[in-house]
């Protein structure tokens, strides 16, 4: 479908009511999906956990993102008819297909891929183009650098080159330090733009040591804000990279440096900033999390607006947080390049008087592919195709991952790791990155990439107790359901192969995980030994094979298409009428 044709469909569907208003321009739809008339002296644009795909690709929501405690019922933790409900979007239309799971083989057939850096640098430039010279700032949340091949093979550069052309003036990180130290510093001094980070320090011994020190004064690792003059108004941007990046990701790669959620530090600074600087504006560029980045509203007083990441949440209209300083604006801009966020603000006399947003779903069907943005793509690609492109089996249907429990692709890898390396149980990462393929297409070395591809894909192959298991488990959904939003770390819960249980959610640690069995029924002693494979170990690297090459050649013995005989989704407790849930059976 081309653009001509995708927006006369859009013209039907409008004349038939079925365009909704959060998507435009309040009171008044334009005929362009893309038409966003300027508002106010200041546009900020956010991108955000693009992980790397310079390509337009398919993406599921999901059908699975829980809210527990304060959280129920409120943005993120709704899902599909919950979500259209809670945001007054109609169904069955194309804001139904881009921010839901709903009909997702069908909608995706019909409307087409989503993102791509070529399309997406389109856009951009008729955004920034739509607000006038000097009226816009481009922020990428982070996650950029990692999530495909080609970012794997050259170490990221592949991505701080497209960022360079896309535009980015200023960036935070998270996936980016699970390169090594000193490739991060020297992507950061290829990045054209600002690369900031307030809750980023280096640890004393080292600094000591001589490692590199952005401010000796404050031992921060890198530059911790920015200052931009936009339509007249001065806008400081404070960085917060992941806080549990040490935790989550192997600390070993990146040994100096120390991370944390600090608010008490950003309030120090947001004050600091305020006093010194005397901004217009004061915008914090997020990778906490969409709950975290709540709470710290809450908290910290003197953020006008927080454009956040992480967990991969496509948020059509901002939430308005209240402080003792007033009130915040919280935003999540999704995943895989899908949006683009549009904020148009109104800047007068040292403050923000009013504002718009938009979250615009990047269709590559309606964008026509900028010329020099796919010229760098097919070159940084070219050297890898053959790699890329091996065809290693046909999906019998919608493979996904995004979750809070086991997505298809996740059972893939799952049942990949117990058949290569012979054993009874798999344990997978609960990532949220990874995208989507479709009944009937061809599951190619680059989709199992986009699943798999990070700087320890090692697997192994060893003997745990159930005991050991069971604390695995428990240790991970305490991480995902922990009423604190402090004490999440943003993924979803570990996947398993050959194993079922029950989860109750509401529960506290340790008591969240029951009832664990084989699949042949047999009940887990948590004495007894059972065999587990498995990949991404943080701490110490694995002996075994990468995790591309066992689900390459798990799938190439299955050149005819590859079959789930069994998804290994757990029994769910104290959920019922919770509207983060939707079509989920076990």
């Amino acid at each position: 479908m081309n653009r001509r044709e995708f927006l006369r469909m859009m013209g039907m569907a409008g004349a038939a009511g079925m365009l909704p208003t959060s998507v435009f321009a309040s009171r008044k739809a334009p005929s362009d999906l893309y038409e966003v008339p300027a508002f106010g002296n200041v546009r900020l644009l956010h991108i955000t956990d693009t992980h790397a795909q310079l390509n337009p690709v398919y993406f599921r929501e999901p059908n699975v993102n829980l809210g527990i405690g304060g959280a129920l019922g409120k943005a993120p933790h709704v899902v599909g008819e919950h979500f259209l409900k809670h945001f007054n979007i109609p169904a069955g239309g194309i804001e139904s297909h881009a921010f839901s799971y709903l009909n997702f083989d069908k909608a995706a057939q019909t409307y087409g891929k989503v993102g791509g850096f070529a399309h997406m640098a389109t856009l951009i430039k008729q955004l920034r183009g739509q607000a006038g010279e000097g009226k816009s700032l481009l922020m990428d949340g982070g996650d950029t650098w990692q999530g495909s091949g080609t970012a794997y093979k050259t170490r990221g550069k592949d991505m701080v080159g497209a960022c360079n052309l896309l535009g980015v003036d200023v960036m935070t990180g998270h996936w980016e330090f699970t390169y090594k130290d000193k490739e991060v510093l020297d992507n950061i001094k290829d990045f054209k733009g600002d690369f900031v980070g307030q809750n980023v320090k280096v640890k004393e011994e080292a600094a000591f040591d001589g490692a590199p020190v952005f401010d000796e004064d404050t031992g921060h690792a890198f530059k911790p804000y920015t200052m931009k003059d936009l339509g007249g108004a001065r806008v400081a941007v404070i960085g917060q990279c992941f806080p549990y990046t040490p935790i989550a990701n192997p600390q070993r790669f990146i040994p100096d440096w120390e991370f944390g959620i600090k608010d008490e530090e950003m309030q120090a600074m947001v004050d600091q900033i305020r006093a010194s600087e005397k901004p217009d504006l004061v915008v914090v560029l997020s990778h906490n999390g969409m709950d975290v980045d709540l709470k710290m509203a809450s908290v910290v007083s003197g953020i006008d607006v927080i454009f956040g990441g992480h967990t991969h949440d496509g948020m059509p209209a901002p939430t308005m947080v209240k402080n003792a300083g007033g009130k915040t604006l919280v935003t999540n801009a999704g995943s895989n390049g899908k949006f683009v966020g549009v904020m148009d603000l109104d800047v007068r006399d040292g403050k923000l008087r009013d504002f718009r947003y938009r979250l615009l779903p990047v269709f590559s069907n309606m964008l026509p592919a900028d010329a020099e943005m796919s010229a760098y793509i097919d070159d940084v690609r070219k050297p890898h195709m053959d790699w890329l492109s091996e065809e290693l089996s046909v999906a019998d249907q919608v493979l996904y991952r995004r979750g809070n429990f086991n997505g298809t692709f996740d059972q893939v890898i799952c049942d990949a790791l117990r058949s290569v390396h012979d054993a009874q149980v798999s344990l997978s990462p609960g990532f949220r990155w990874g995208t989507t393929v479709l009944p009937g297409q061809q599951i190619t070395m680059e989709n199992v990439l986009d699943q798999t591809c990070i700087t320890y894909p090692e697997t192994y192959r060893r003997e745990m107790s159930g005991a050991e298991i069971k604390l695995i488990l428990e240790d991970v959904a305490d991480n995902l359901f922990n009423a604190d939003p402090y004490y999440q770390q943003g993924g979803d819960m570990v996947r398993v192969g050959g194993l079922d249980y029950v989860c109750d959610p509401m529960g506290s640690m340790n008591t969240r995980v029951t009832e664990m069995r084989l699949d042949n029924g047999e009940l887990i002693d948590p004495e007894k030994k059972y065999v587990v494979a498995g990949w991404a170990t943080v701490g110490s690297k694995s002996p075994e094979a990468p995790i591309w090459d066992v689900v390459a050649d798990y799938l190439r013995d299955q050149k005819d298409g590859v079959k789930i005989n069994r998804l290994n989704t757990p029994k769910l407790k104290n959920v019922e009428g919770n509207p983060g849930l939707e079509n989920y059976a076990v």
